[in-house]
């Protein structure tokens, strides 16, 4: 059963003195131990509660959640991704691991918030130390709603193998309530936005906000906000716009160097990870030697492609935008180089071969492209290096940048196309690389409506986002997935001409199908089988 497992108190959170210890004897009075002043233990297991964190890189059979929508496929056949894309997800097969995961951490935040009383540190330190738990806490409650909807609330329980497990469902409405007043209590008692280095990767005020602020967004959103109540998207507005006034957060000046960095002013979350090669060695182009090789695991859709503007801020469908389908990655949003690498892309000393029969996409039964693209974001800077270097791979779990897009799709849907919100987009364009043009408006048309607005803001939640796990649950919440998620991805054929030129060829790489009852996950079939009063989601009775 995954709601209540992994009852043992701290395995796999103590430092190197517990270690010595055998596992059976990691029990509460050596975790919470009365007589450790500096409190080592109790800290060290509040980190493992940070553990349970998402770990979004490569996270799901290596390959991006975003592999499960239309930005993406994954490289390798038969990735478990492919059962999201063709439906067939199911109680016995949820793919990803969040109900036992999210439950861990609520359970190790609950033995966190019940024991550390007993350990002799000071009283800012438990305040503090408590209200992480408790942010903590909620974030892995937000994590289970955004995939389920209502979740059973276990307050402050700390369940043993003896209990009953018959816990009911909570309403939606209830788990929204009870995430919102959580991170209302803990805001202020958290640690300020601005931290010191020895407490960076901590909890803020600013994340608190930050979520609240998701959380609200959420709320708002058509799949939740069946009515539209109008107030839902004023709220989450104004906490956006809260965030936005604490002047503690700017975007970064470089978009590339923001996913390699230890630390800067657009990050308001992360999962803290050391250094390494993963993220190159995993999705870099496969056509390198030795150390300098990717496994491609992630290939990048034509549709996500598209989906970046010209450098004039216009869609390339636009006939003002100047494309130009015969040099299609020309005068394009600077934006799209940093995030996938096509056909021309410099990278280890040399171009980038996507053409069949190139070296990054040479045929034959090795993983490599489906769609003639690699993913680039998140690596570091290697376009004249040769060969990889360790790089900061923080998980960026909340960035001022979705803060602002926050801002302007509420903003939008509660007053229409109004300063506030078209400025909010405007700062992540010009901090993109788009030209401002006549009018310093980055490409947004002086008349826009309400309707095209939103069009334009979910666009550039599409592409600023892109890989950081939002889209999969952007189209569910705007109840877009029907219509997007049911039409084929597509890649491009590249193909070599005399005079070193290029046809492209749009082709279908994959079907996709999504029915109505995926909008929400399917509670695993181990709860439903051991709680009965545990209640299933519509559509997955089968």
């Amino acid at each position: 059963m995954l709601l209540f497992t992994t009852l043992a108190l701290a395995q796999d959170s103590c430092r190197r003195t517990l270690e010595t210890e055998p596992q059976d004897r990691l029990t509460d009075d050596l975790v919470f131990d009365q007589i450790d002043k500096n409190a080592d233990n109790a800290r060290a297991f509040l980190m493992s509660v940070y553990q349970q964190l998402p770990d979004g890189y490569n996270r799901i059979d290596n390959a991006f959640l975003d592999c499960a929508t239309d930005d993406a496929v994954a490289s390798r056949d038969g990735n478990l991704t492919d059962d999201f894309r063709k439906g067939r997800i199911s109680p016995q097969n949820v793919i990803d691991n969040a109900w036992e995961r999210n439950y861990n951490g609520i359970r190790r935040a609950n033995i966190f918030l019940s024991r550390i009383d007993k350990v002799p540190t000071t009283t800012e330190n438990k305040q503090y130390w408590k209200a992480e738990a408790r942010f903590l806490r909620a974030f892995f409650y937000f994590e289970l709603l955004k995939r389920w909807g209502g979740v059973p609330l276990m307050a402050d329980t700390v369940l043993t193998i003896n209990d009953r497990l018959n816990y009911s469902r909570n309403t939606i409405t209830e788990t929204v309530q009870h995430i919102l007043a959580e991170l209302n209590t803990v805001q202020d008692l958290l640690l300020p936005p601005t931290l010191a280095d020895a407490d960076y990767g901590r909890a803020t005020k600013g994340a608190a906000m930050a979520l609240k602020a998701r959380l609200l967004l959420y709320w708002a959103s058509p799949l939740y906000n069946t009515n539209n109540d109008p107030a839902r998207w004023a709220n989450a507005a104004t906490a956006a716009a809260d965030i936005v006034r604490l002047n503690n957060y700017n975007l970064a000046t470089d978009f590339i160097g923001l996913f390699i960095s230890t630390k800067n002013t657009e990050f308001i979350f992360n999962r803290q990870r050391t250094p390494d090669q993963s993220v190159e060695q995993n999705n870099g182009p496969v056509g390198y030697l030795n150390a300098a090789a990717g496994k491609g695991y992630t290939s990048p859709s034509q549709e996500l492609v598209d989906a970046f503007p010209m450098i004039n801020g216009l869609p390339i469908t636009d006939t003002r935008s100047e494309y130009d389908a015969a040099r299609p990655y020309d005068k394009r949003d600077p934006r799209l180089a940093a995030t996938v690498f096509y056909n021309g892309s410099k990278w280890l000393n040399r171009l980038v071969e996507t053409f069949d029969g190139g070296l990054d996409k040479p045929g034959g039964i090795i993983t490599q492209t489906k769609t003639g693209y690699y993913l680039r974001k998140f690596m570091g800077k290697f376009e004249s290096a040769s060969a990889y270097s360790n790089q900061q791979h923080h998980v960026i779990l909340l960035r001022y940048a979705e803060v602002l897009l926050n801002l302007a799709e509420a903003r939008n849907e509660e007053q229409g196309p109004v300063k506030e919100a078209v400025d909010a987009l405007i700062a992540l364009r010009k901090r993109a690389g788009i030209l401002p043009g006549t009018d310093n408006r980055y490409g947004i048309p002086a008349a826009v409506s309400q309707a095209q607005l939103r069009t334009i803001i979910q666009n550039e939640r599409r592409i600023e986002l892109a890989f950081e796990e939002h889209r999969h649950w952007d189209l569910r919440r705007w109840k877009l997935a029907g219509t997007v998620l049911n039409k084929p991805v597509t890649g491009m054929r590249i193909t070599p001409q005399q005079g070193g030129t290029f046809t492209y060829t749009r082709f279908e790489v994959t079907p996709a199908s999504f029915a109505e009852r995926l909008y929400w996950y399917p509670i695993p079939y181990s709860e439903i089988e051991t709680n009965p009063n545990m209640r299933q989601n519509n559509g997955w009775n089968f």
